[in-house]
């Protein structure tokens, strides 16, 4: 099997599943209880807490424990904003950030009385800081921009975006899940932060929000005082700690590594263009992450594209994982302004650590075949019809 679904998930590295065993056997008790037990998985909790603030160069105080980052980029989306609602209900974002920002939003939208100003994405996915500072009105409580997309790997401005916020004492929230141990992920830039441990090589079930000291949020979850009030619930200690050593682990070599992965991308799409001359790179004049590729097909859906690779032992994705299992035309395209039929024949690849040379040549000489032996059957159809 060739794994090119990287932003999909990763796999849990070793150093995190040896941290988390002892978590999952002899160290069982609850972190909330004050017997011995108890405090030795709170420990383990404060200890990860600890790890995680020094590797974020931040204070320990200021990360709140989630279940992953949907979890946590709705926290900060719907806690912040509510939380502002006495100064403001008016919201900016863009059409491109991932489903769990913008659903949150479209709930406050239509169920709470905010309003929202959605922010152009530019033809190669960025937005324009400039549109951002028109946008931005006396009631203006939240700016929430990714850090990197998800389908295009697209690199925001998110120094200038901070700029501009704090410009105008309006608050900044970032979904930096994708691009975390990936690039310099620098949270001094953001008021609020959203991270989620599988994305970088961590266990599933383990988010991470910053929020900075001083800001106060709303919870959107109620039954206790965990996470000082922040997010209640029995903590997931042996992900947490999972978490900690994943984010040591990425973060020792990641520029090394983003540096490899990125030769192998462009090894890549110089390998398919060379063989299939209709591909289209998506987000192609933009920095974008070193291991992502989202390139268009013409004439063949994204959805026969996946179901062939899968059958030759790939796998990729049209885009984000957690529309469970569907696949539809990509909303981030098609808020980039791509055609209809370009944005339902994207594919994404995403490259990781295991990701070889020979893996890249052999995917690019099988999409070179699928959409050949597509072409052929449409040919021959159109000739029988013809007939």
């Amino acid at each position: 099997m060739i794994y090119l679904d990287h932003n999909a998930t990763t796999p849990l590295c070793k150093v995190a599943r040896d941290d988390m065993l002892p978590y999952l056997s002899e160290y069982f008790g609850n972190p909330s209880s004050v017997h011995a037990s108890g405090r030795e998985t709170r420990a383990a909790i404060d200890q990860s807490r600890d790890r995680l603030a020094r590797v974020l160069r931040t204070q320990p105080h200021e990360l709140i424990f989630t279940s992953g980052g949907t979890e946590a980029n709705n926290l900060a989306v719907l806690g912040l904003a509510r939380s502002c609602a006495g100064k403001g209900r008016h919201l900016i974002a863009c059409r491109t950030e991932h489903h769990a920002v913008l659903n949150a939003i479209e709930h406050l939208q239509k169920r709470e009385g905010f309003e929202v100003t959605w922010l152009r994405a530019q033809t190669n996915g960025l937005i324009d800081p400039d549109e951002l500072t028109d946008a931005v009105r006396d009631d203006t409580v939240l700016v929430s921009v990714m850090s990197a997309n998800n389908e295009t790997g697209v690199i925001q401005p998110l120094r200038a975006i901070s700029q501009i916020c704090r410009a105008r004492g309006v608050l900044f929230h970032s979904d930096m899940v994708q691009s975390f141990g990936k690039i310099e992920t620098d949270v001094a830039w953001a008021d609020a932060a959203s991270f989620a441990a599988h994305k970088f090589y961590g266990p599933k079930g383990a988010g991470l929000l910053f929020l900075r000291s001083g800001i106060p949020i709303d919870p959107i979850h109620f039954g206790g005082a965990h996470e000082n009030q922040r997010r209640p619930g029995t903590e997931n200690v042996p992900a947490i700690v999972g978490m900690a050593s994943a984010a040591e682990y990425v973060e020792q070599d990641y520029e090394l590594e983003q540096k490899r992965q990125r030769e192998l991308r462009d090894l890549f799409w110089y390998e398919i263009a060379r063989q299939v001359p209709s591909a289209t790179l998506n987000g192609a004049s933009a920095e974008r992450l070193g291991n992502t590729l989202n390139i268009s097909l013409p004439a063949l859906d994204s959805e026969t594209m996946l179901m062939a690779l899968d059958l030759e032992g790939v796998c990729a994705s049209s885009g984000s994982a957690c529309m469970v299992g569907s696949v539809v035309a990509s909303h981030v395209l098609l808020a980039m302004g791509l055609p209809l039929e370009l944005a339902k024949s994207a594919i994404r690849f995403s490259l990781g650590k295991s990701t070889s040379k020979k893996d890249v040549t052999i995917t690019a000489a099988i999409v070179s075949d699928i959409v050949r032996r597509t072409n052929a059957r449409g040919s021959k159809k159109t000739q029988q019809i013809a007939v």
